[in-house]
């Protein structure tokens, strides 16, 4: 196998079959999900609070809470998508973004790269959810917000990478204000 060869097309991402070279030689097909990448934003309502999402997971049957973040499905830049998309489901409009980091989510499947982004100066406003979105904002204490990333409370990927990123960066003296 010399080329990606797409076995689903989907409104979002598709999954293509990838040639992989094994120790022996010899090449097998990985099947690898390619996506346009994501925003999260960490939008702090106060120095002491976080505005987290409750939102309804299908593929988990579960409703997590979570971090804002969204699909970069349009041109834009990386900052108006975490603008754009904490806006959508929150309804806060973000004073000032800054980007924090990026990260990958699951490369062993998945080629999608998130962009993290720390939203200050926040002005509320209403959600602008797209239709099938079952999205509530809850703010909660950053210190609780940080606790139930460690026992599991929160157990999104992006949201326990995000605040606890935001919290090492604290520690260290390195967040804004």
């Amino acid at each position: 196998m010399d080329r990606r060869e797409v076995l689903f097309t989907g409104r979002r991402f598709r999954v293509v079959g990838v040639p992989e070279p094994c120790n022996d030689g010899s090449t097998r097909r990985r099947e690898v999900i390619e996506h346009p990448g994501s925003v999260v934003v960490v939008p702090l309502v106060s120095p002491t609070d976080v505005c987290l999402v409750e939102v309804a997971r299908v593929a988990v049957q579960r409703t997590l809470l979570e971090l804002p973040a969204g699909t970069l499905d349009r041109e834009e830049s990386l900052a108006d998508a975490g603008r754009r998309e904490l806006a959508e489901e929150t309804g806060y409009r973000a004073g000032r973004i800054e980007a924090i980091g990026e990260f990958w989510m699951s490369p062993g499947i998945l080629r999608e790269r998130m962009h993290l982004f720390l939203a200050t100066d926040l002005v509320p406003g209403p959600q602008a959810l797209e239709p099938g979105e079952r999205i509530s904002p809850r703010v909660v204490a950053w210190d609780a917000a940080v606790a139930m990333c460690i026992d599991g409370r929160i157990d999104d990927a992006k949201t326990v990478a995000g605040i606890l990123l935001v919290e090492a960066r604290r520690r260290a003296g390195v967040s804004p204000r």
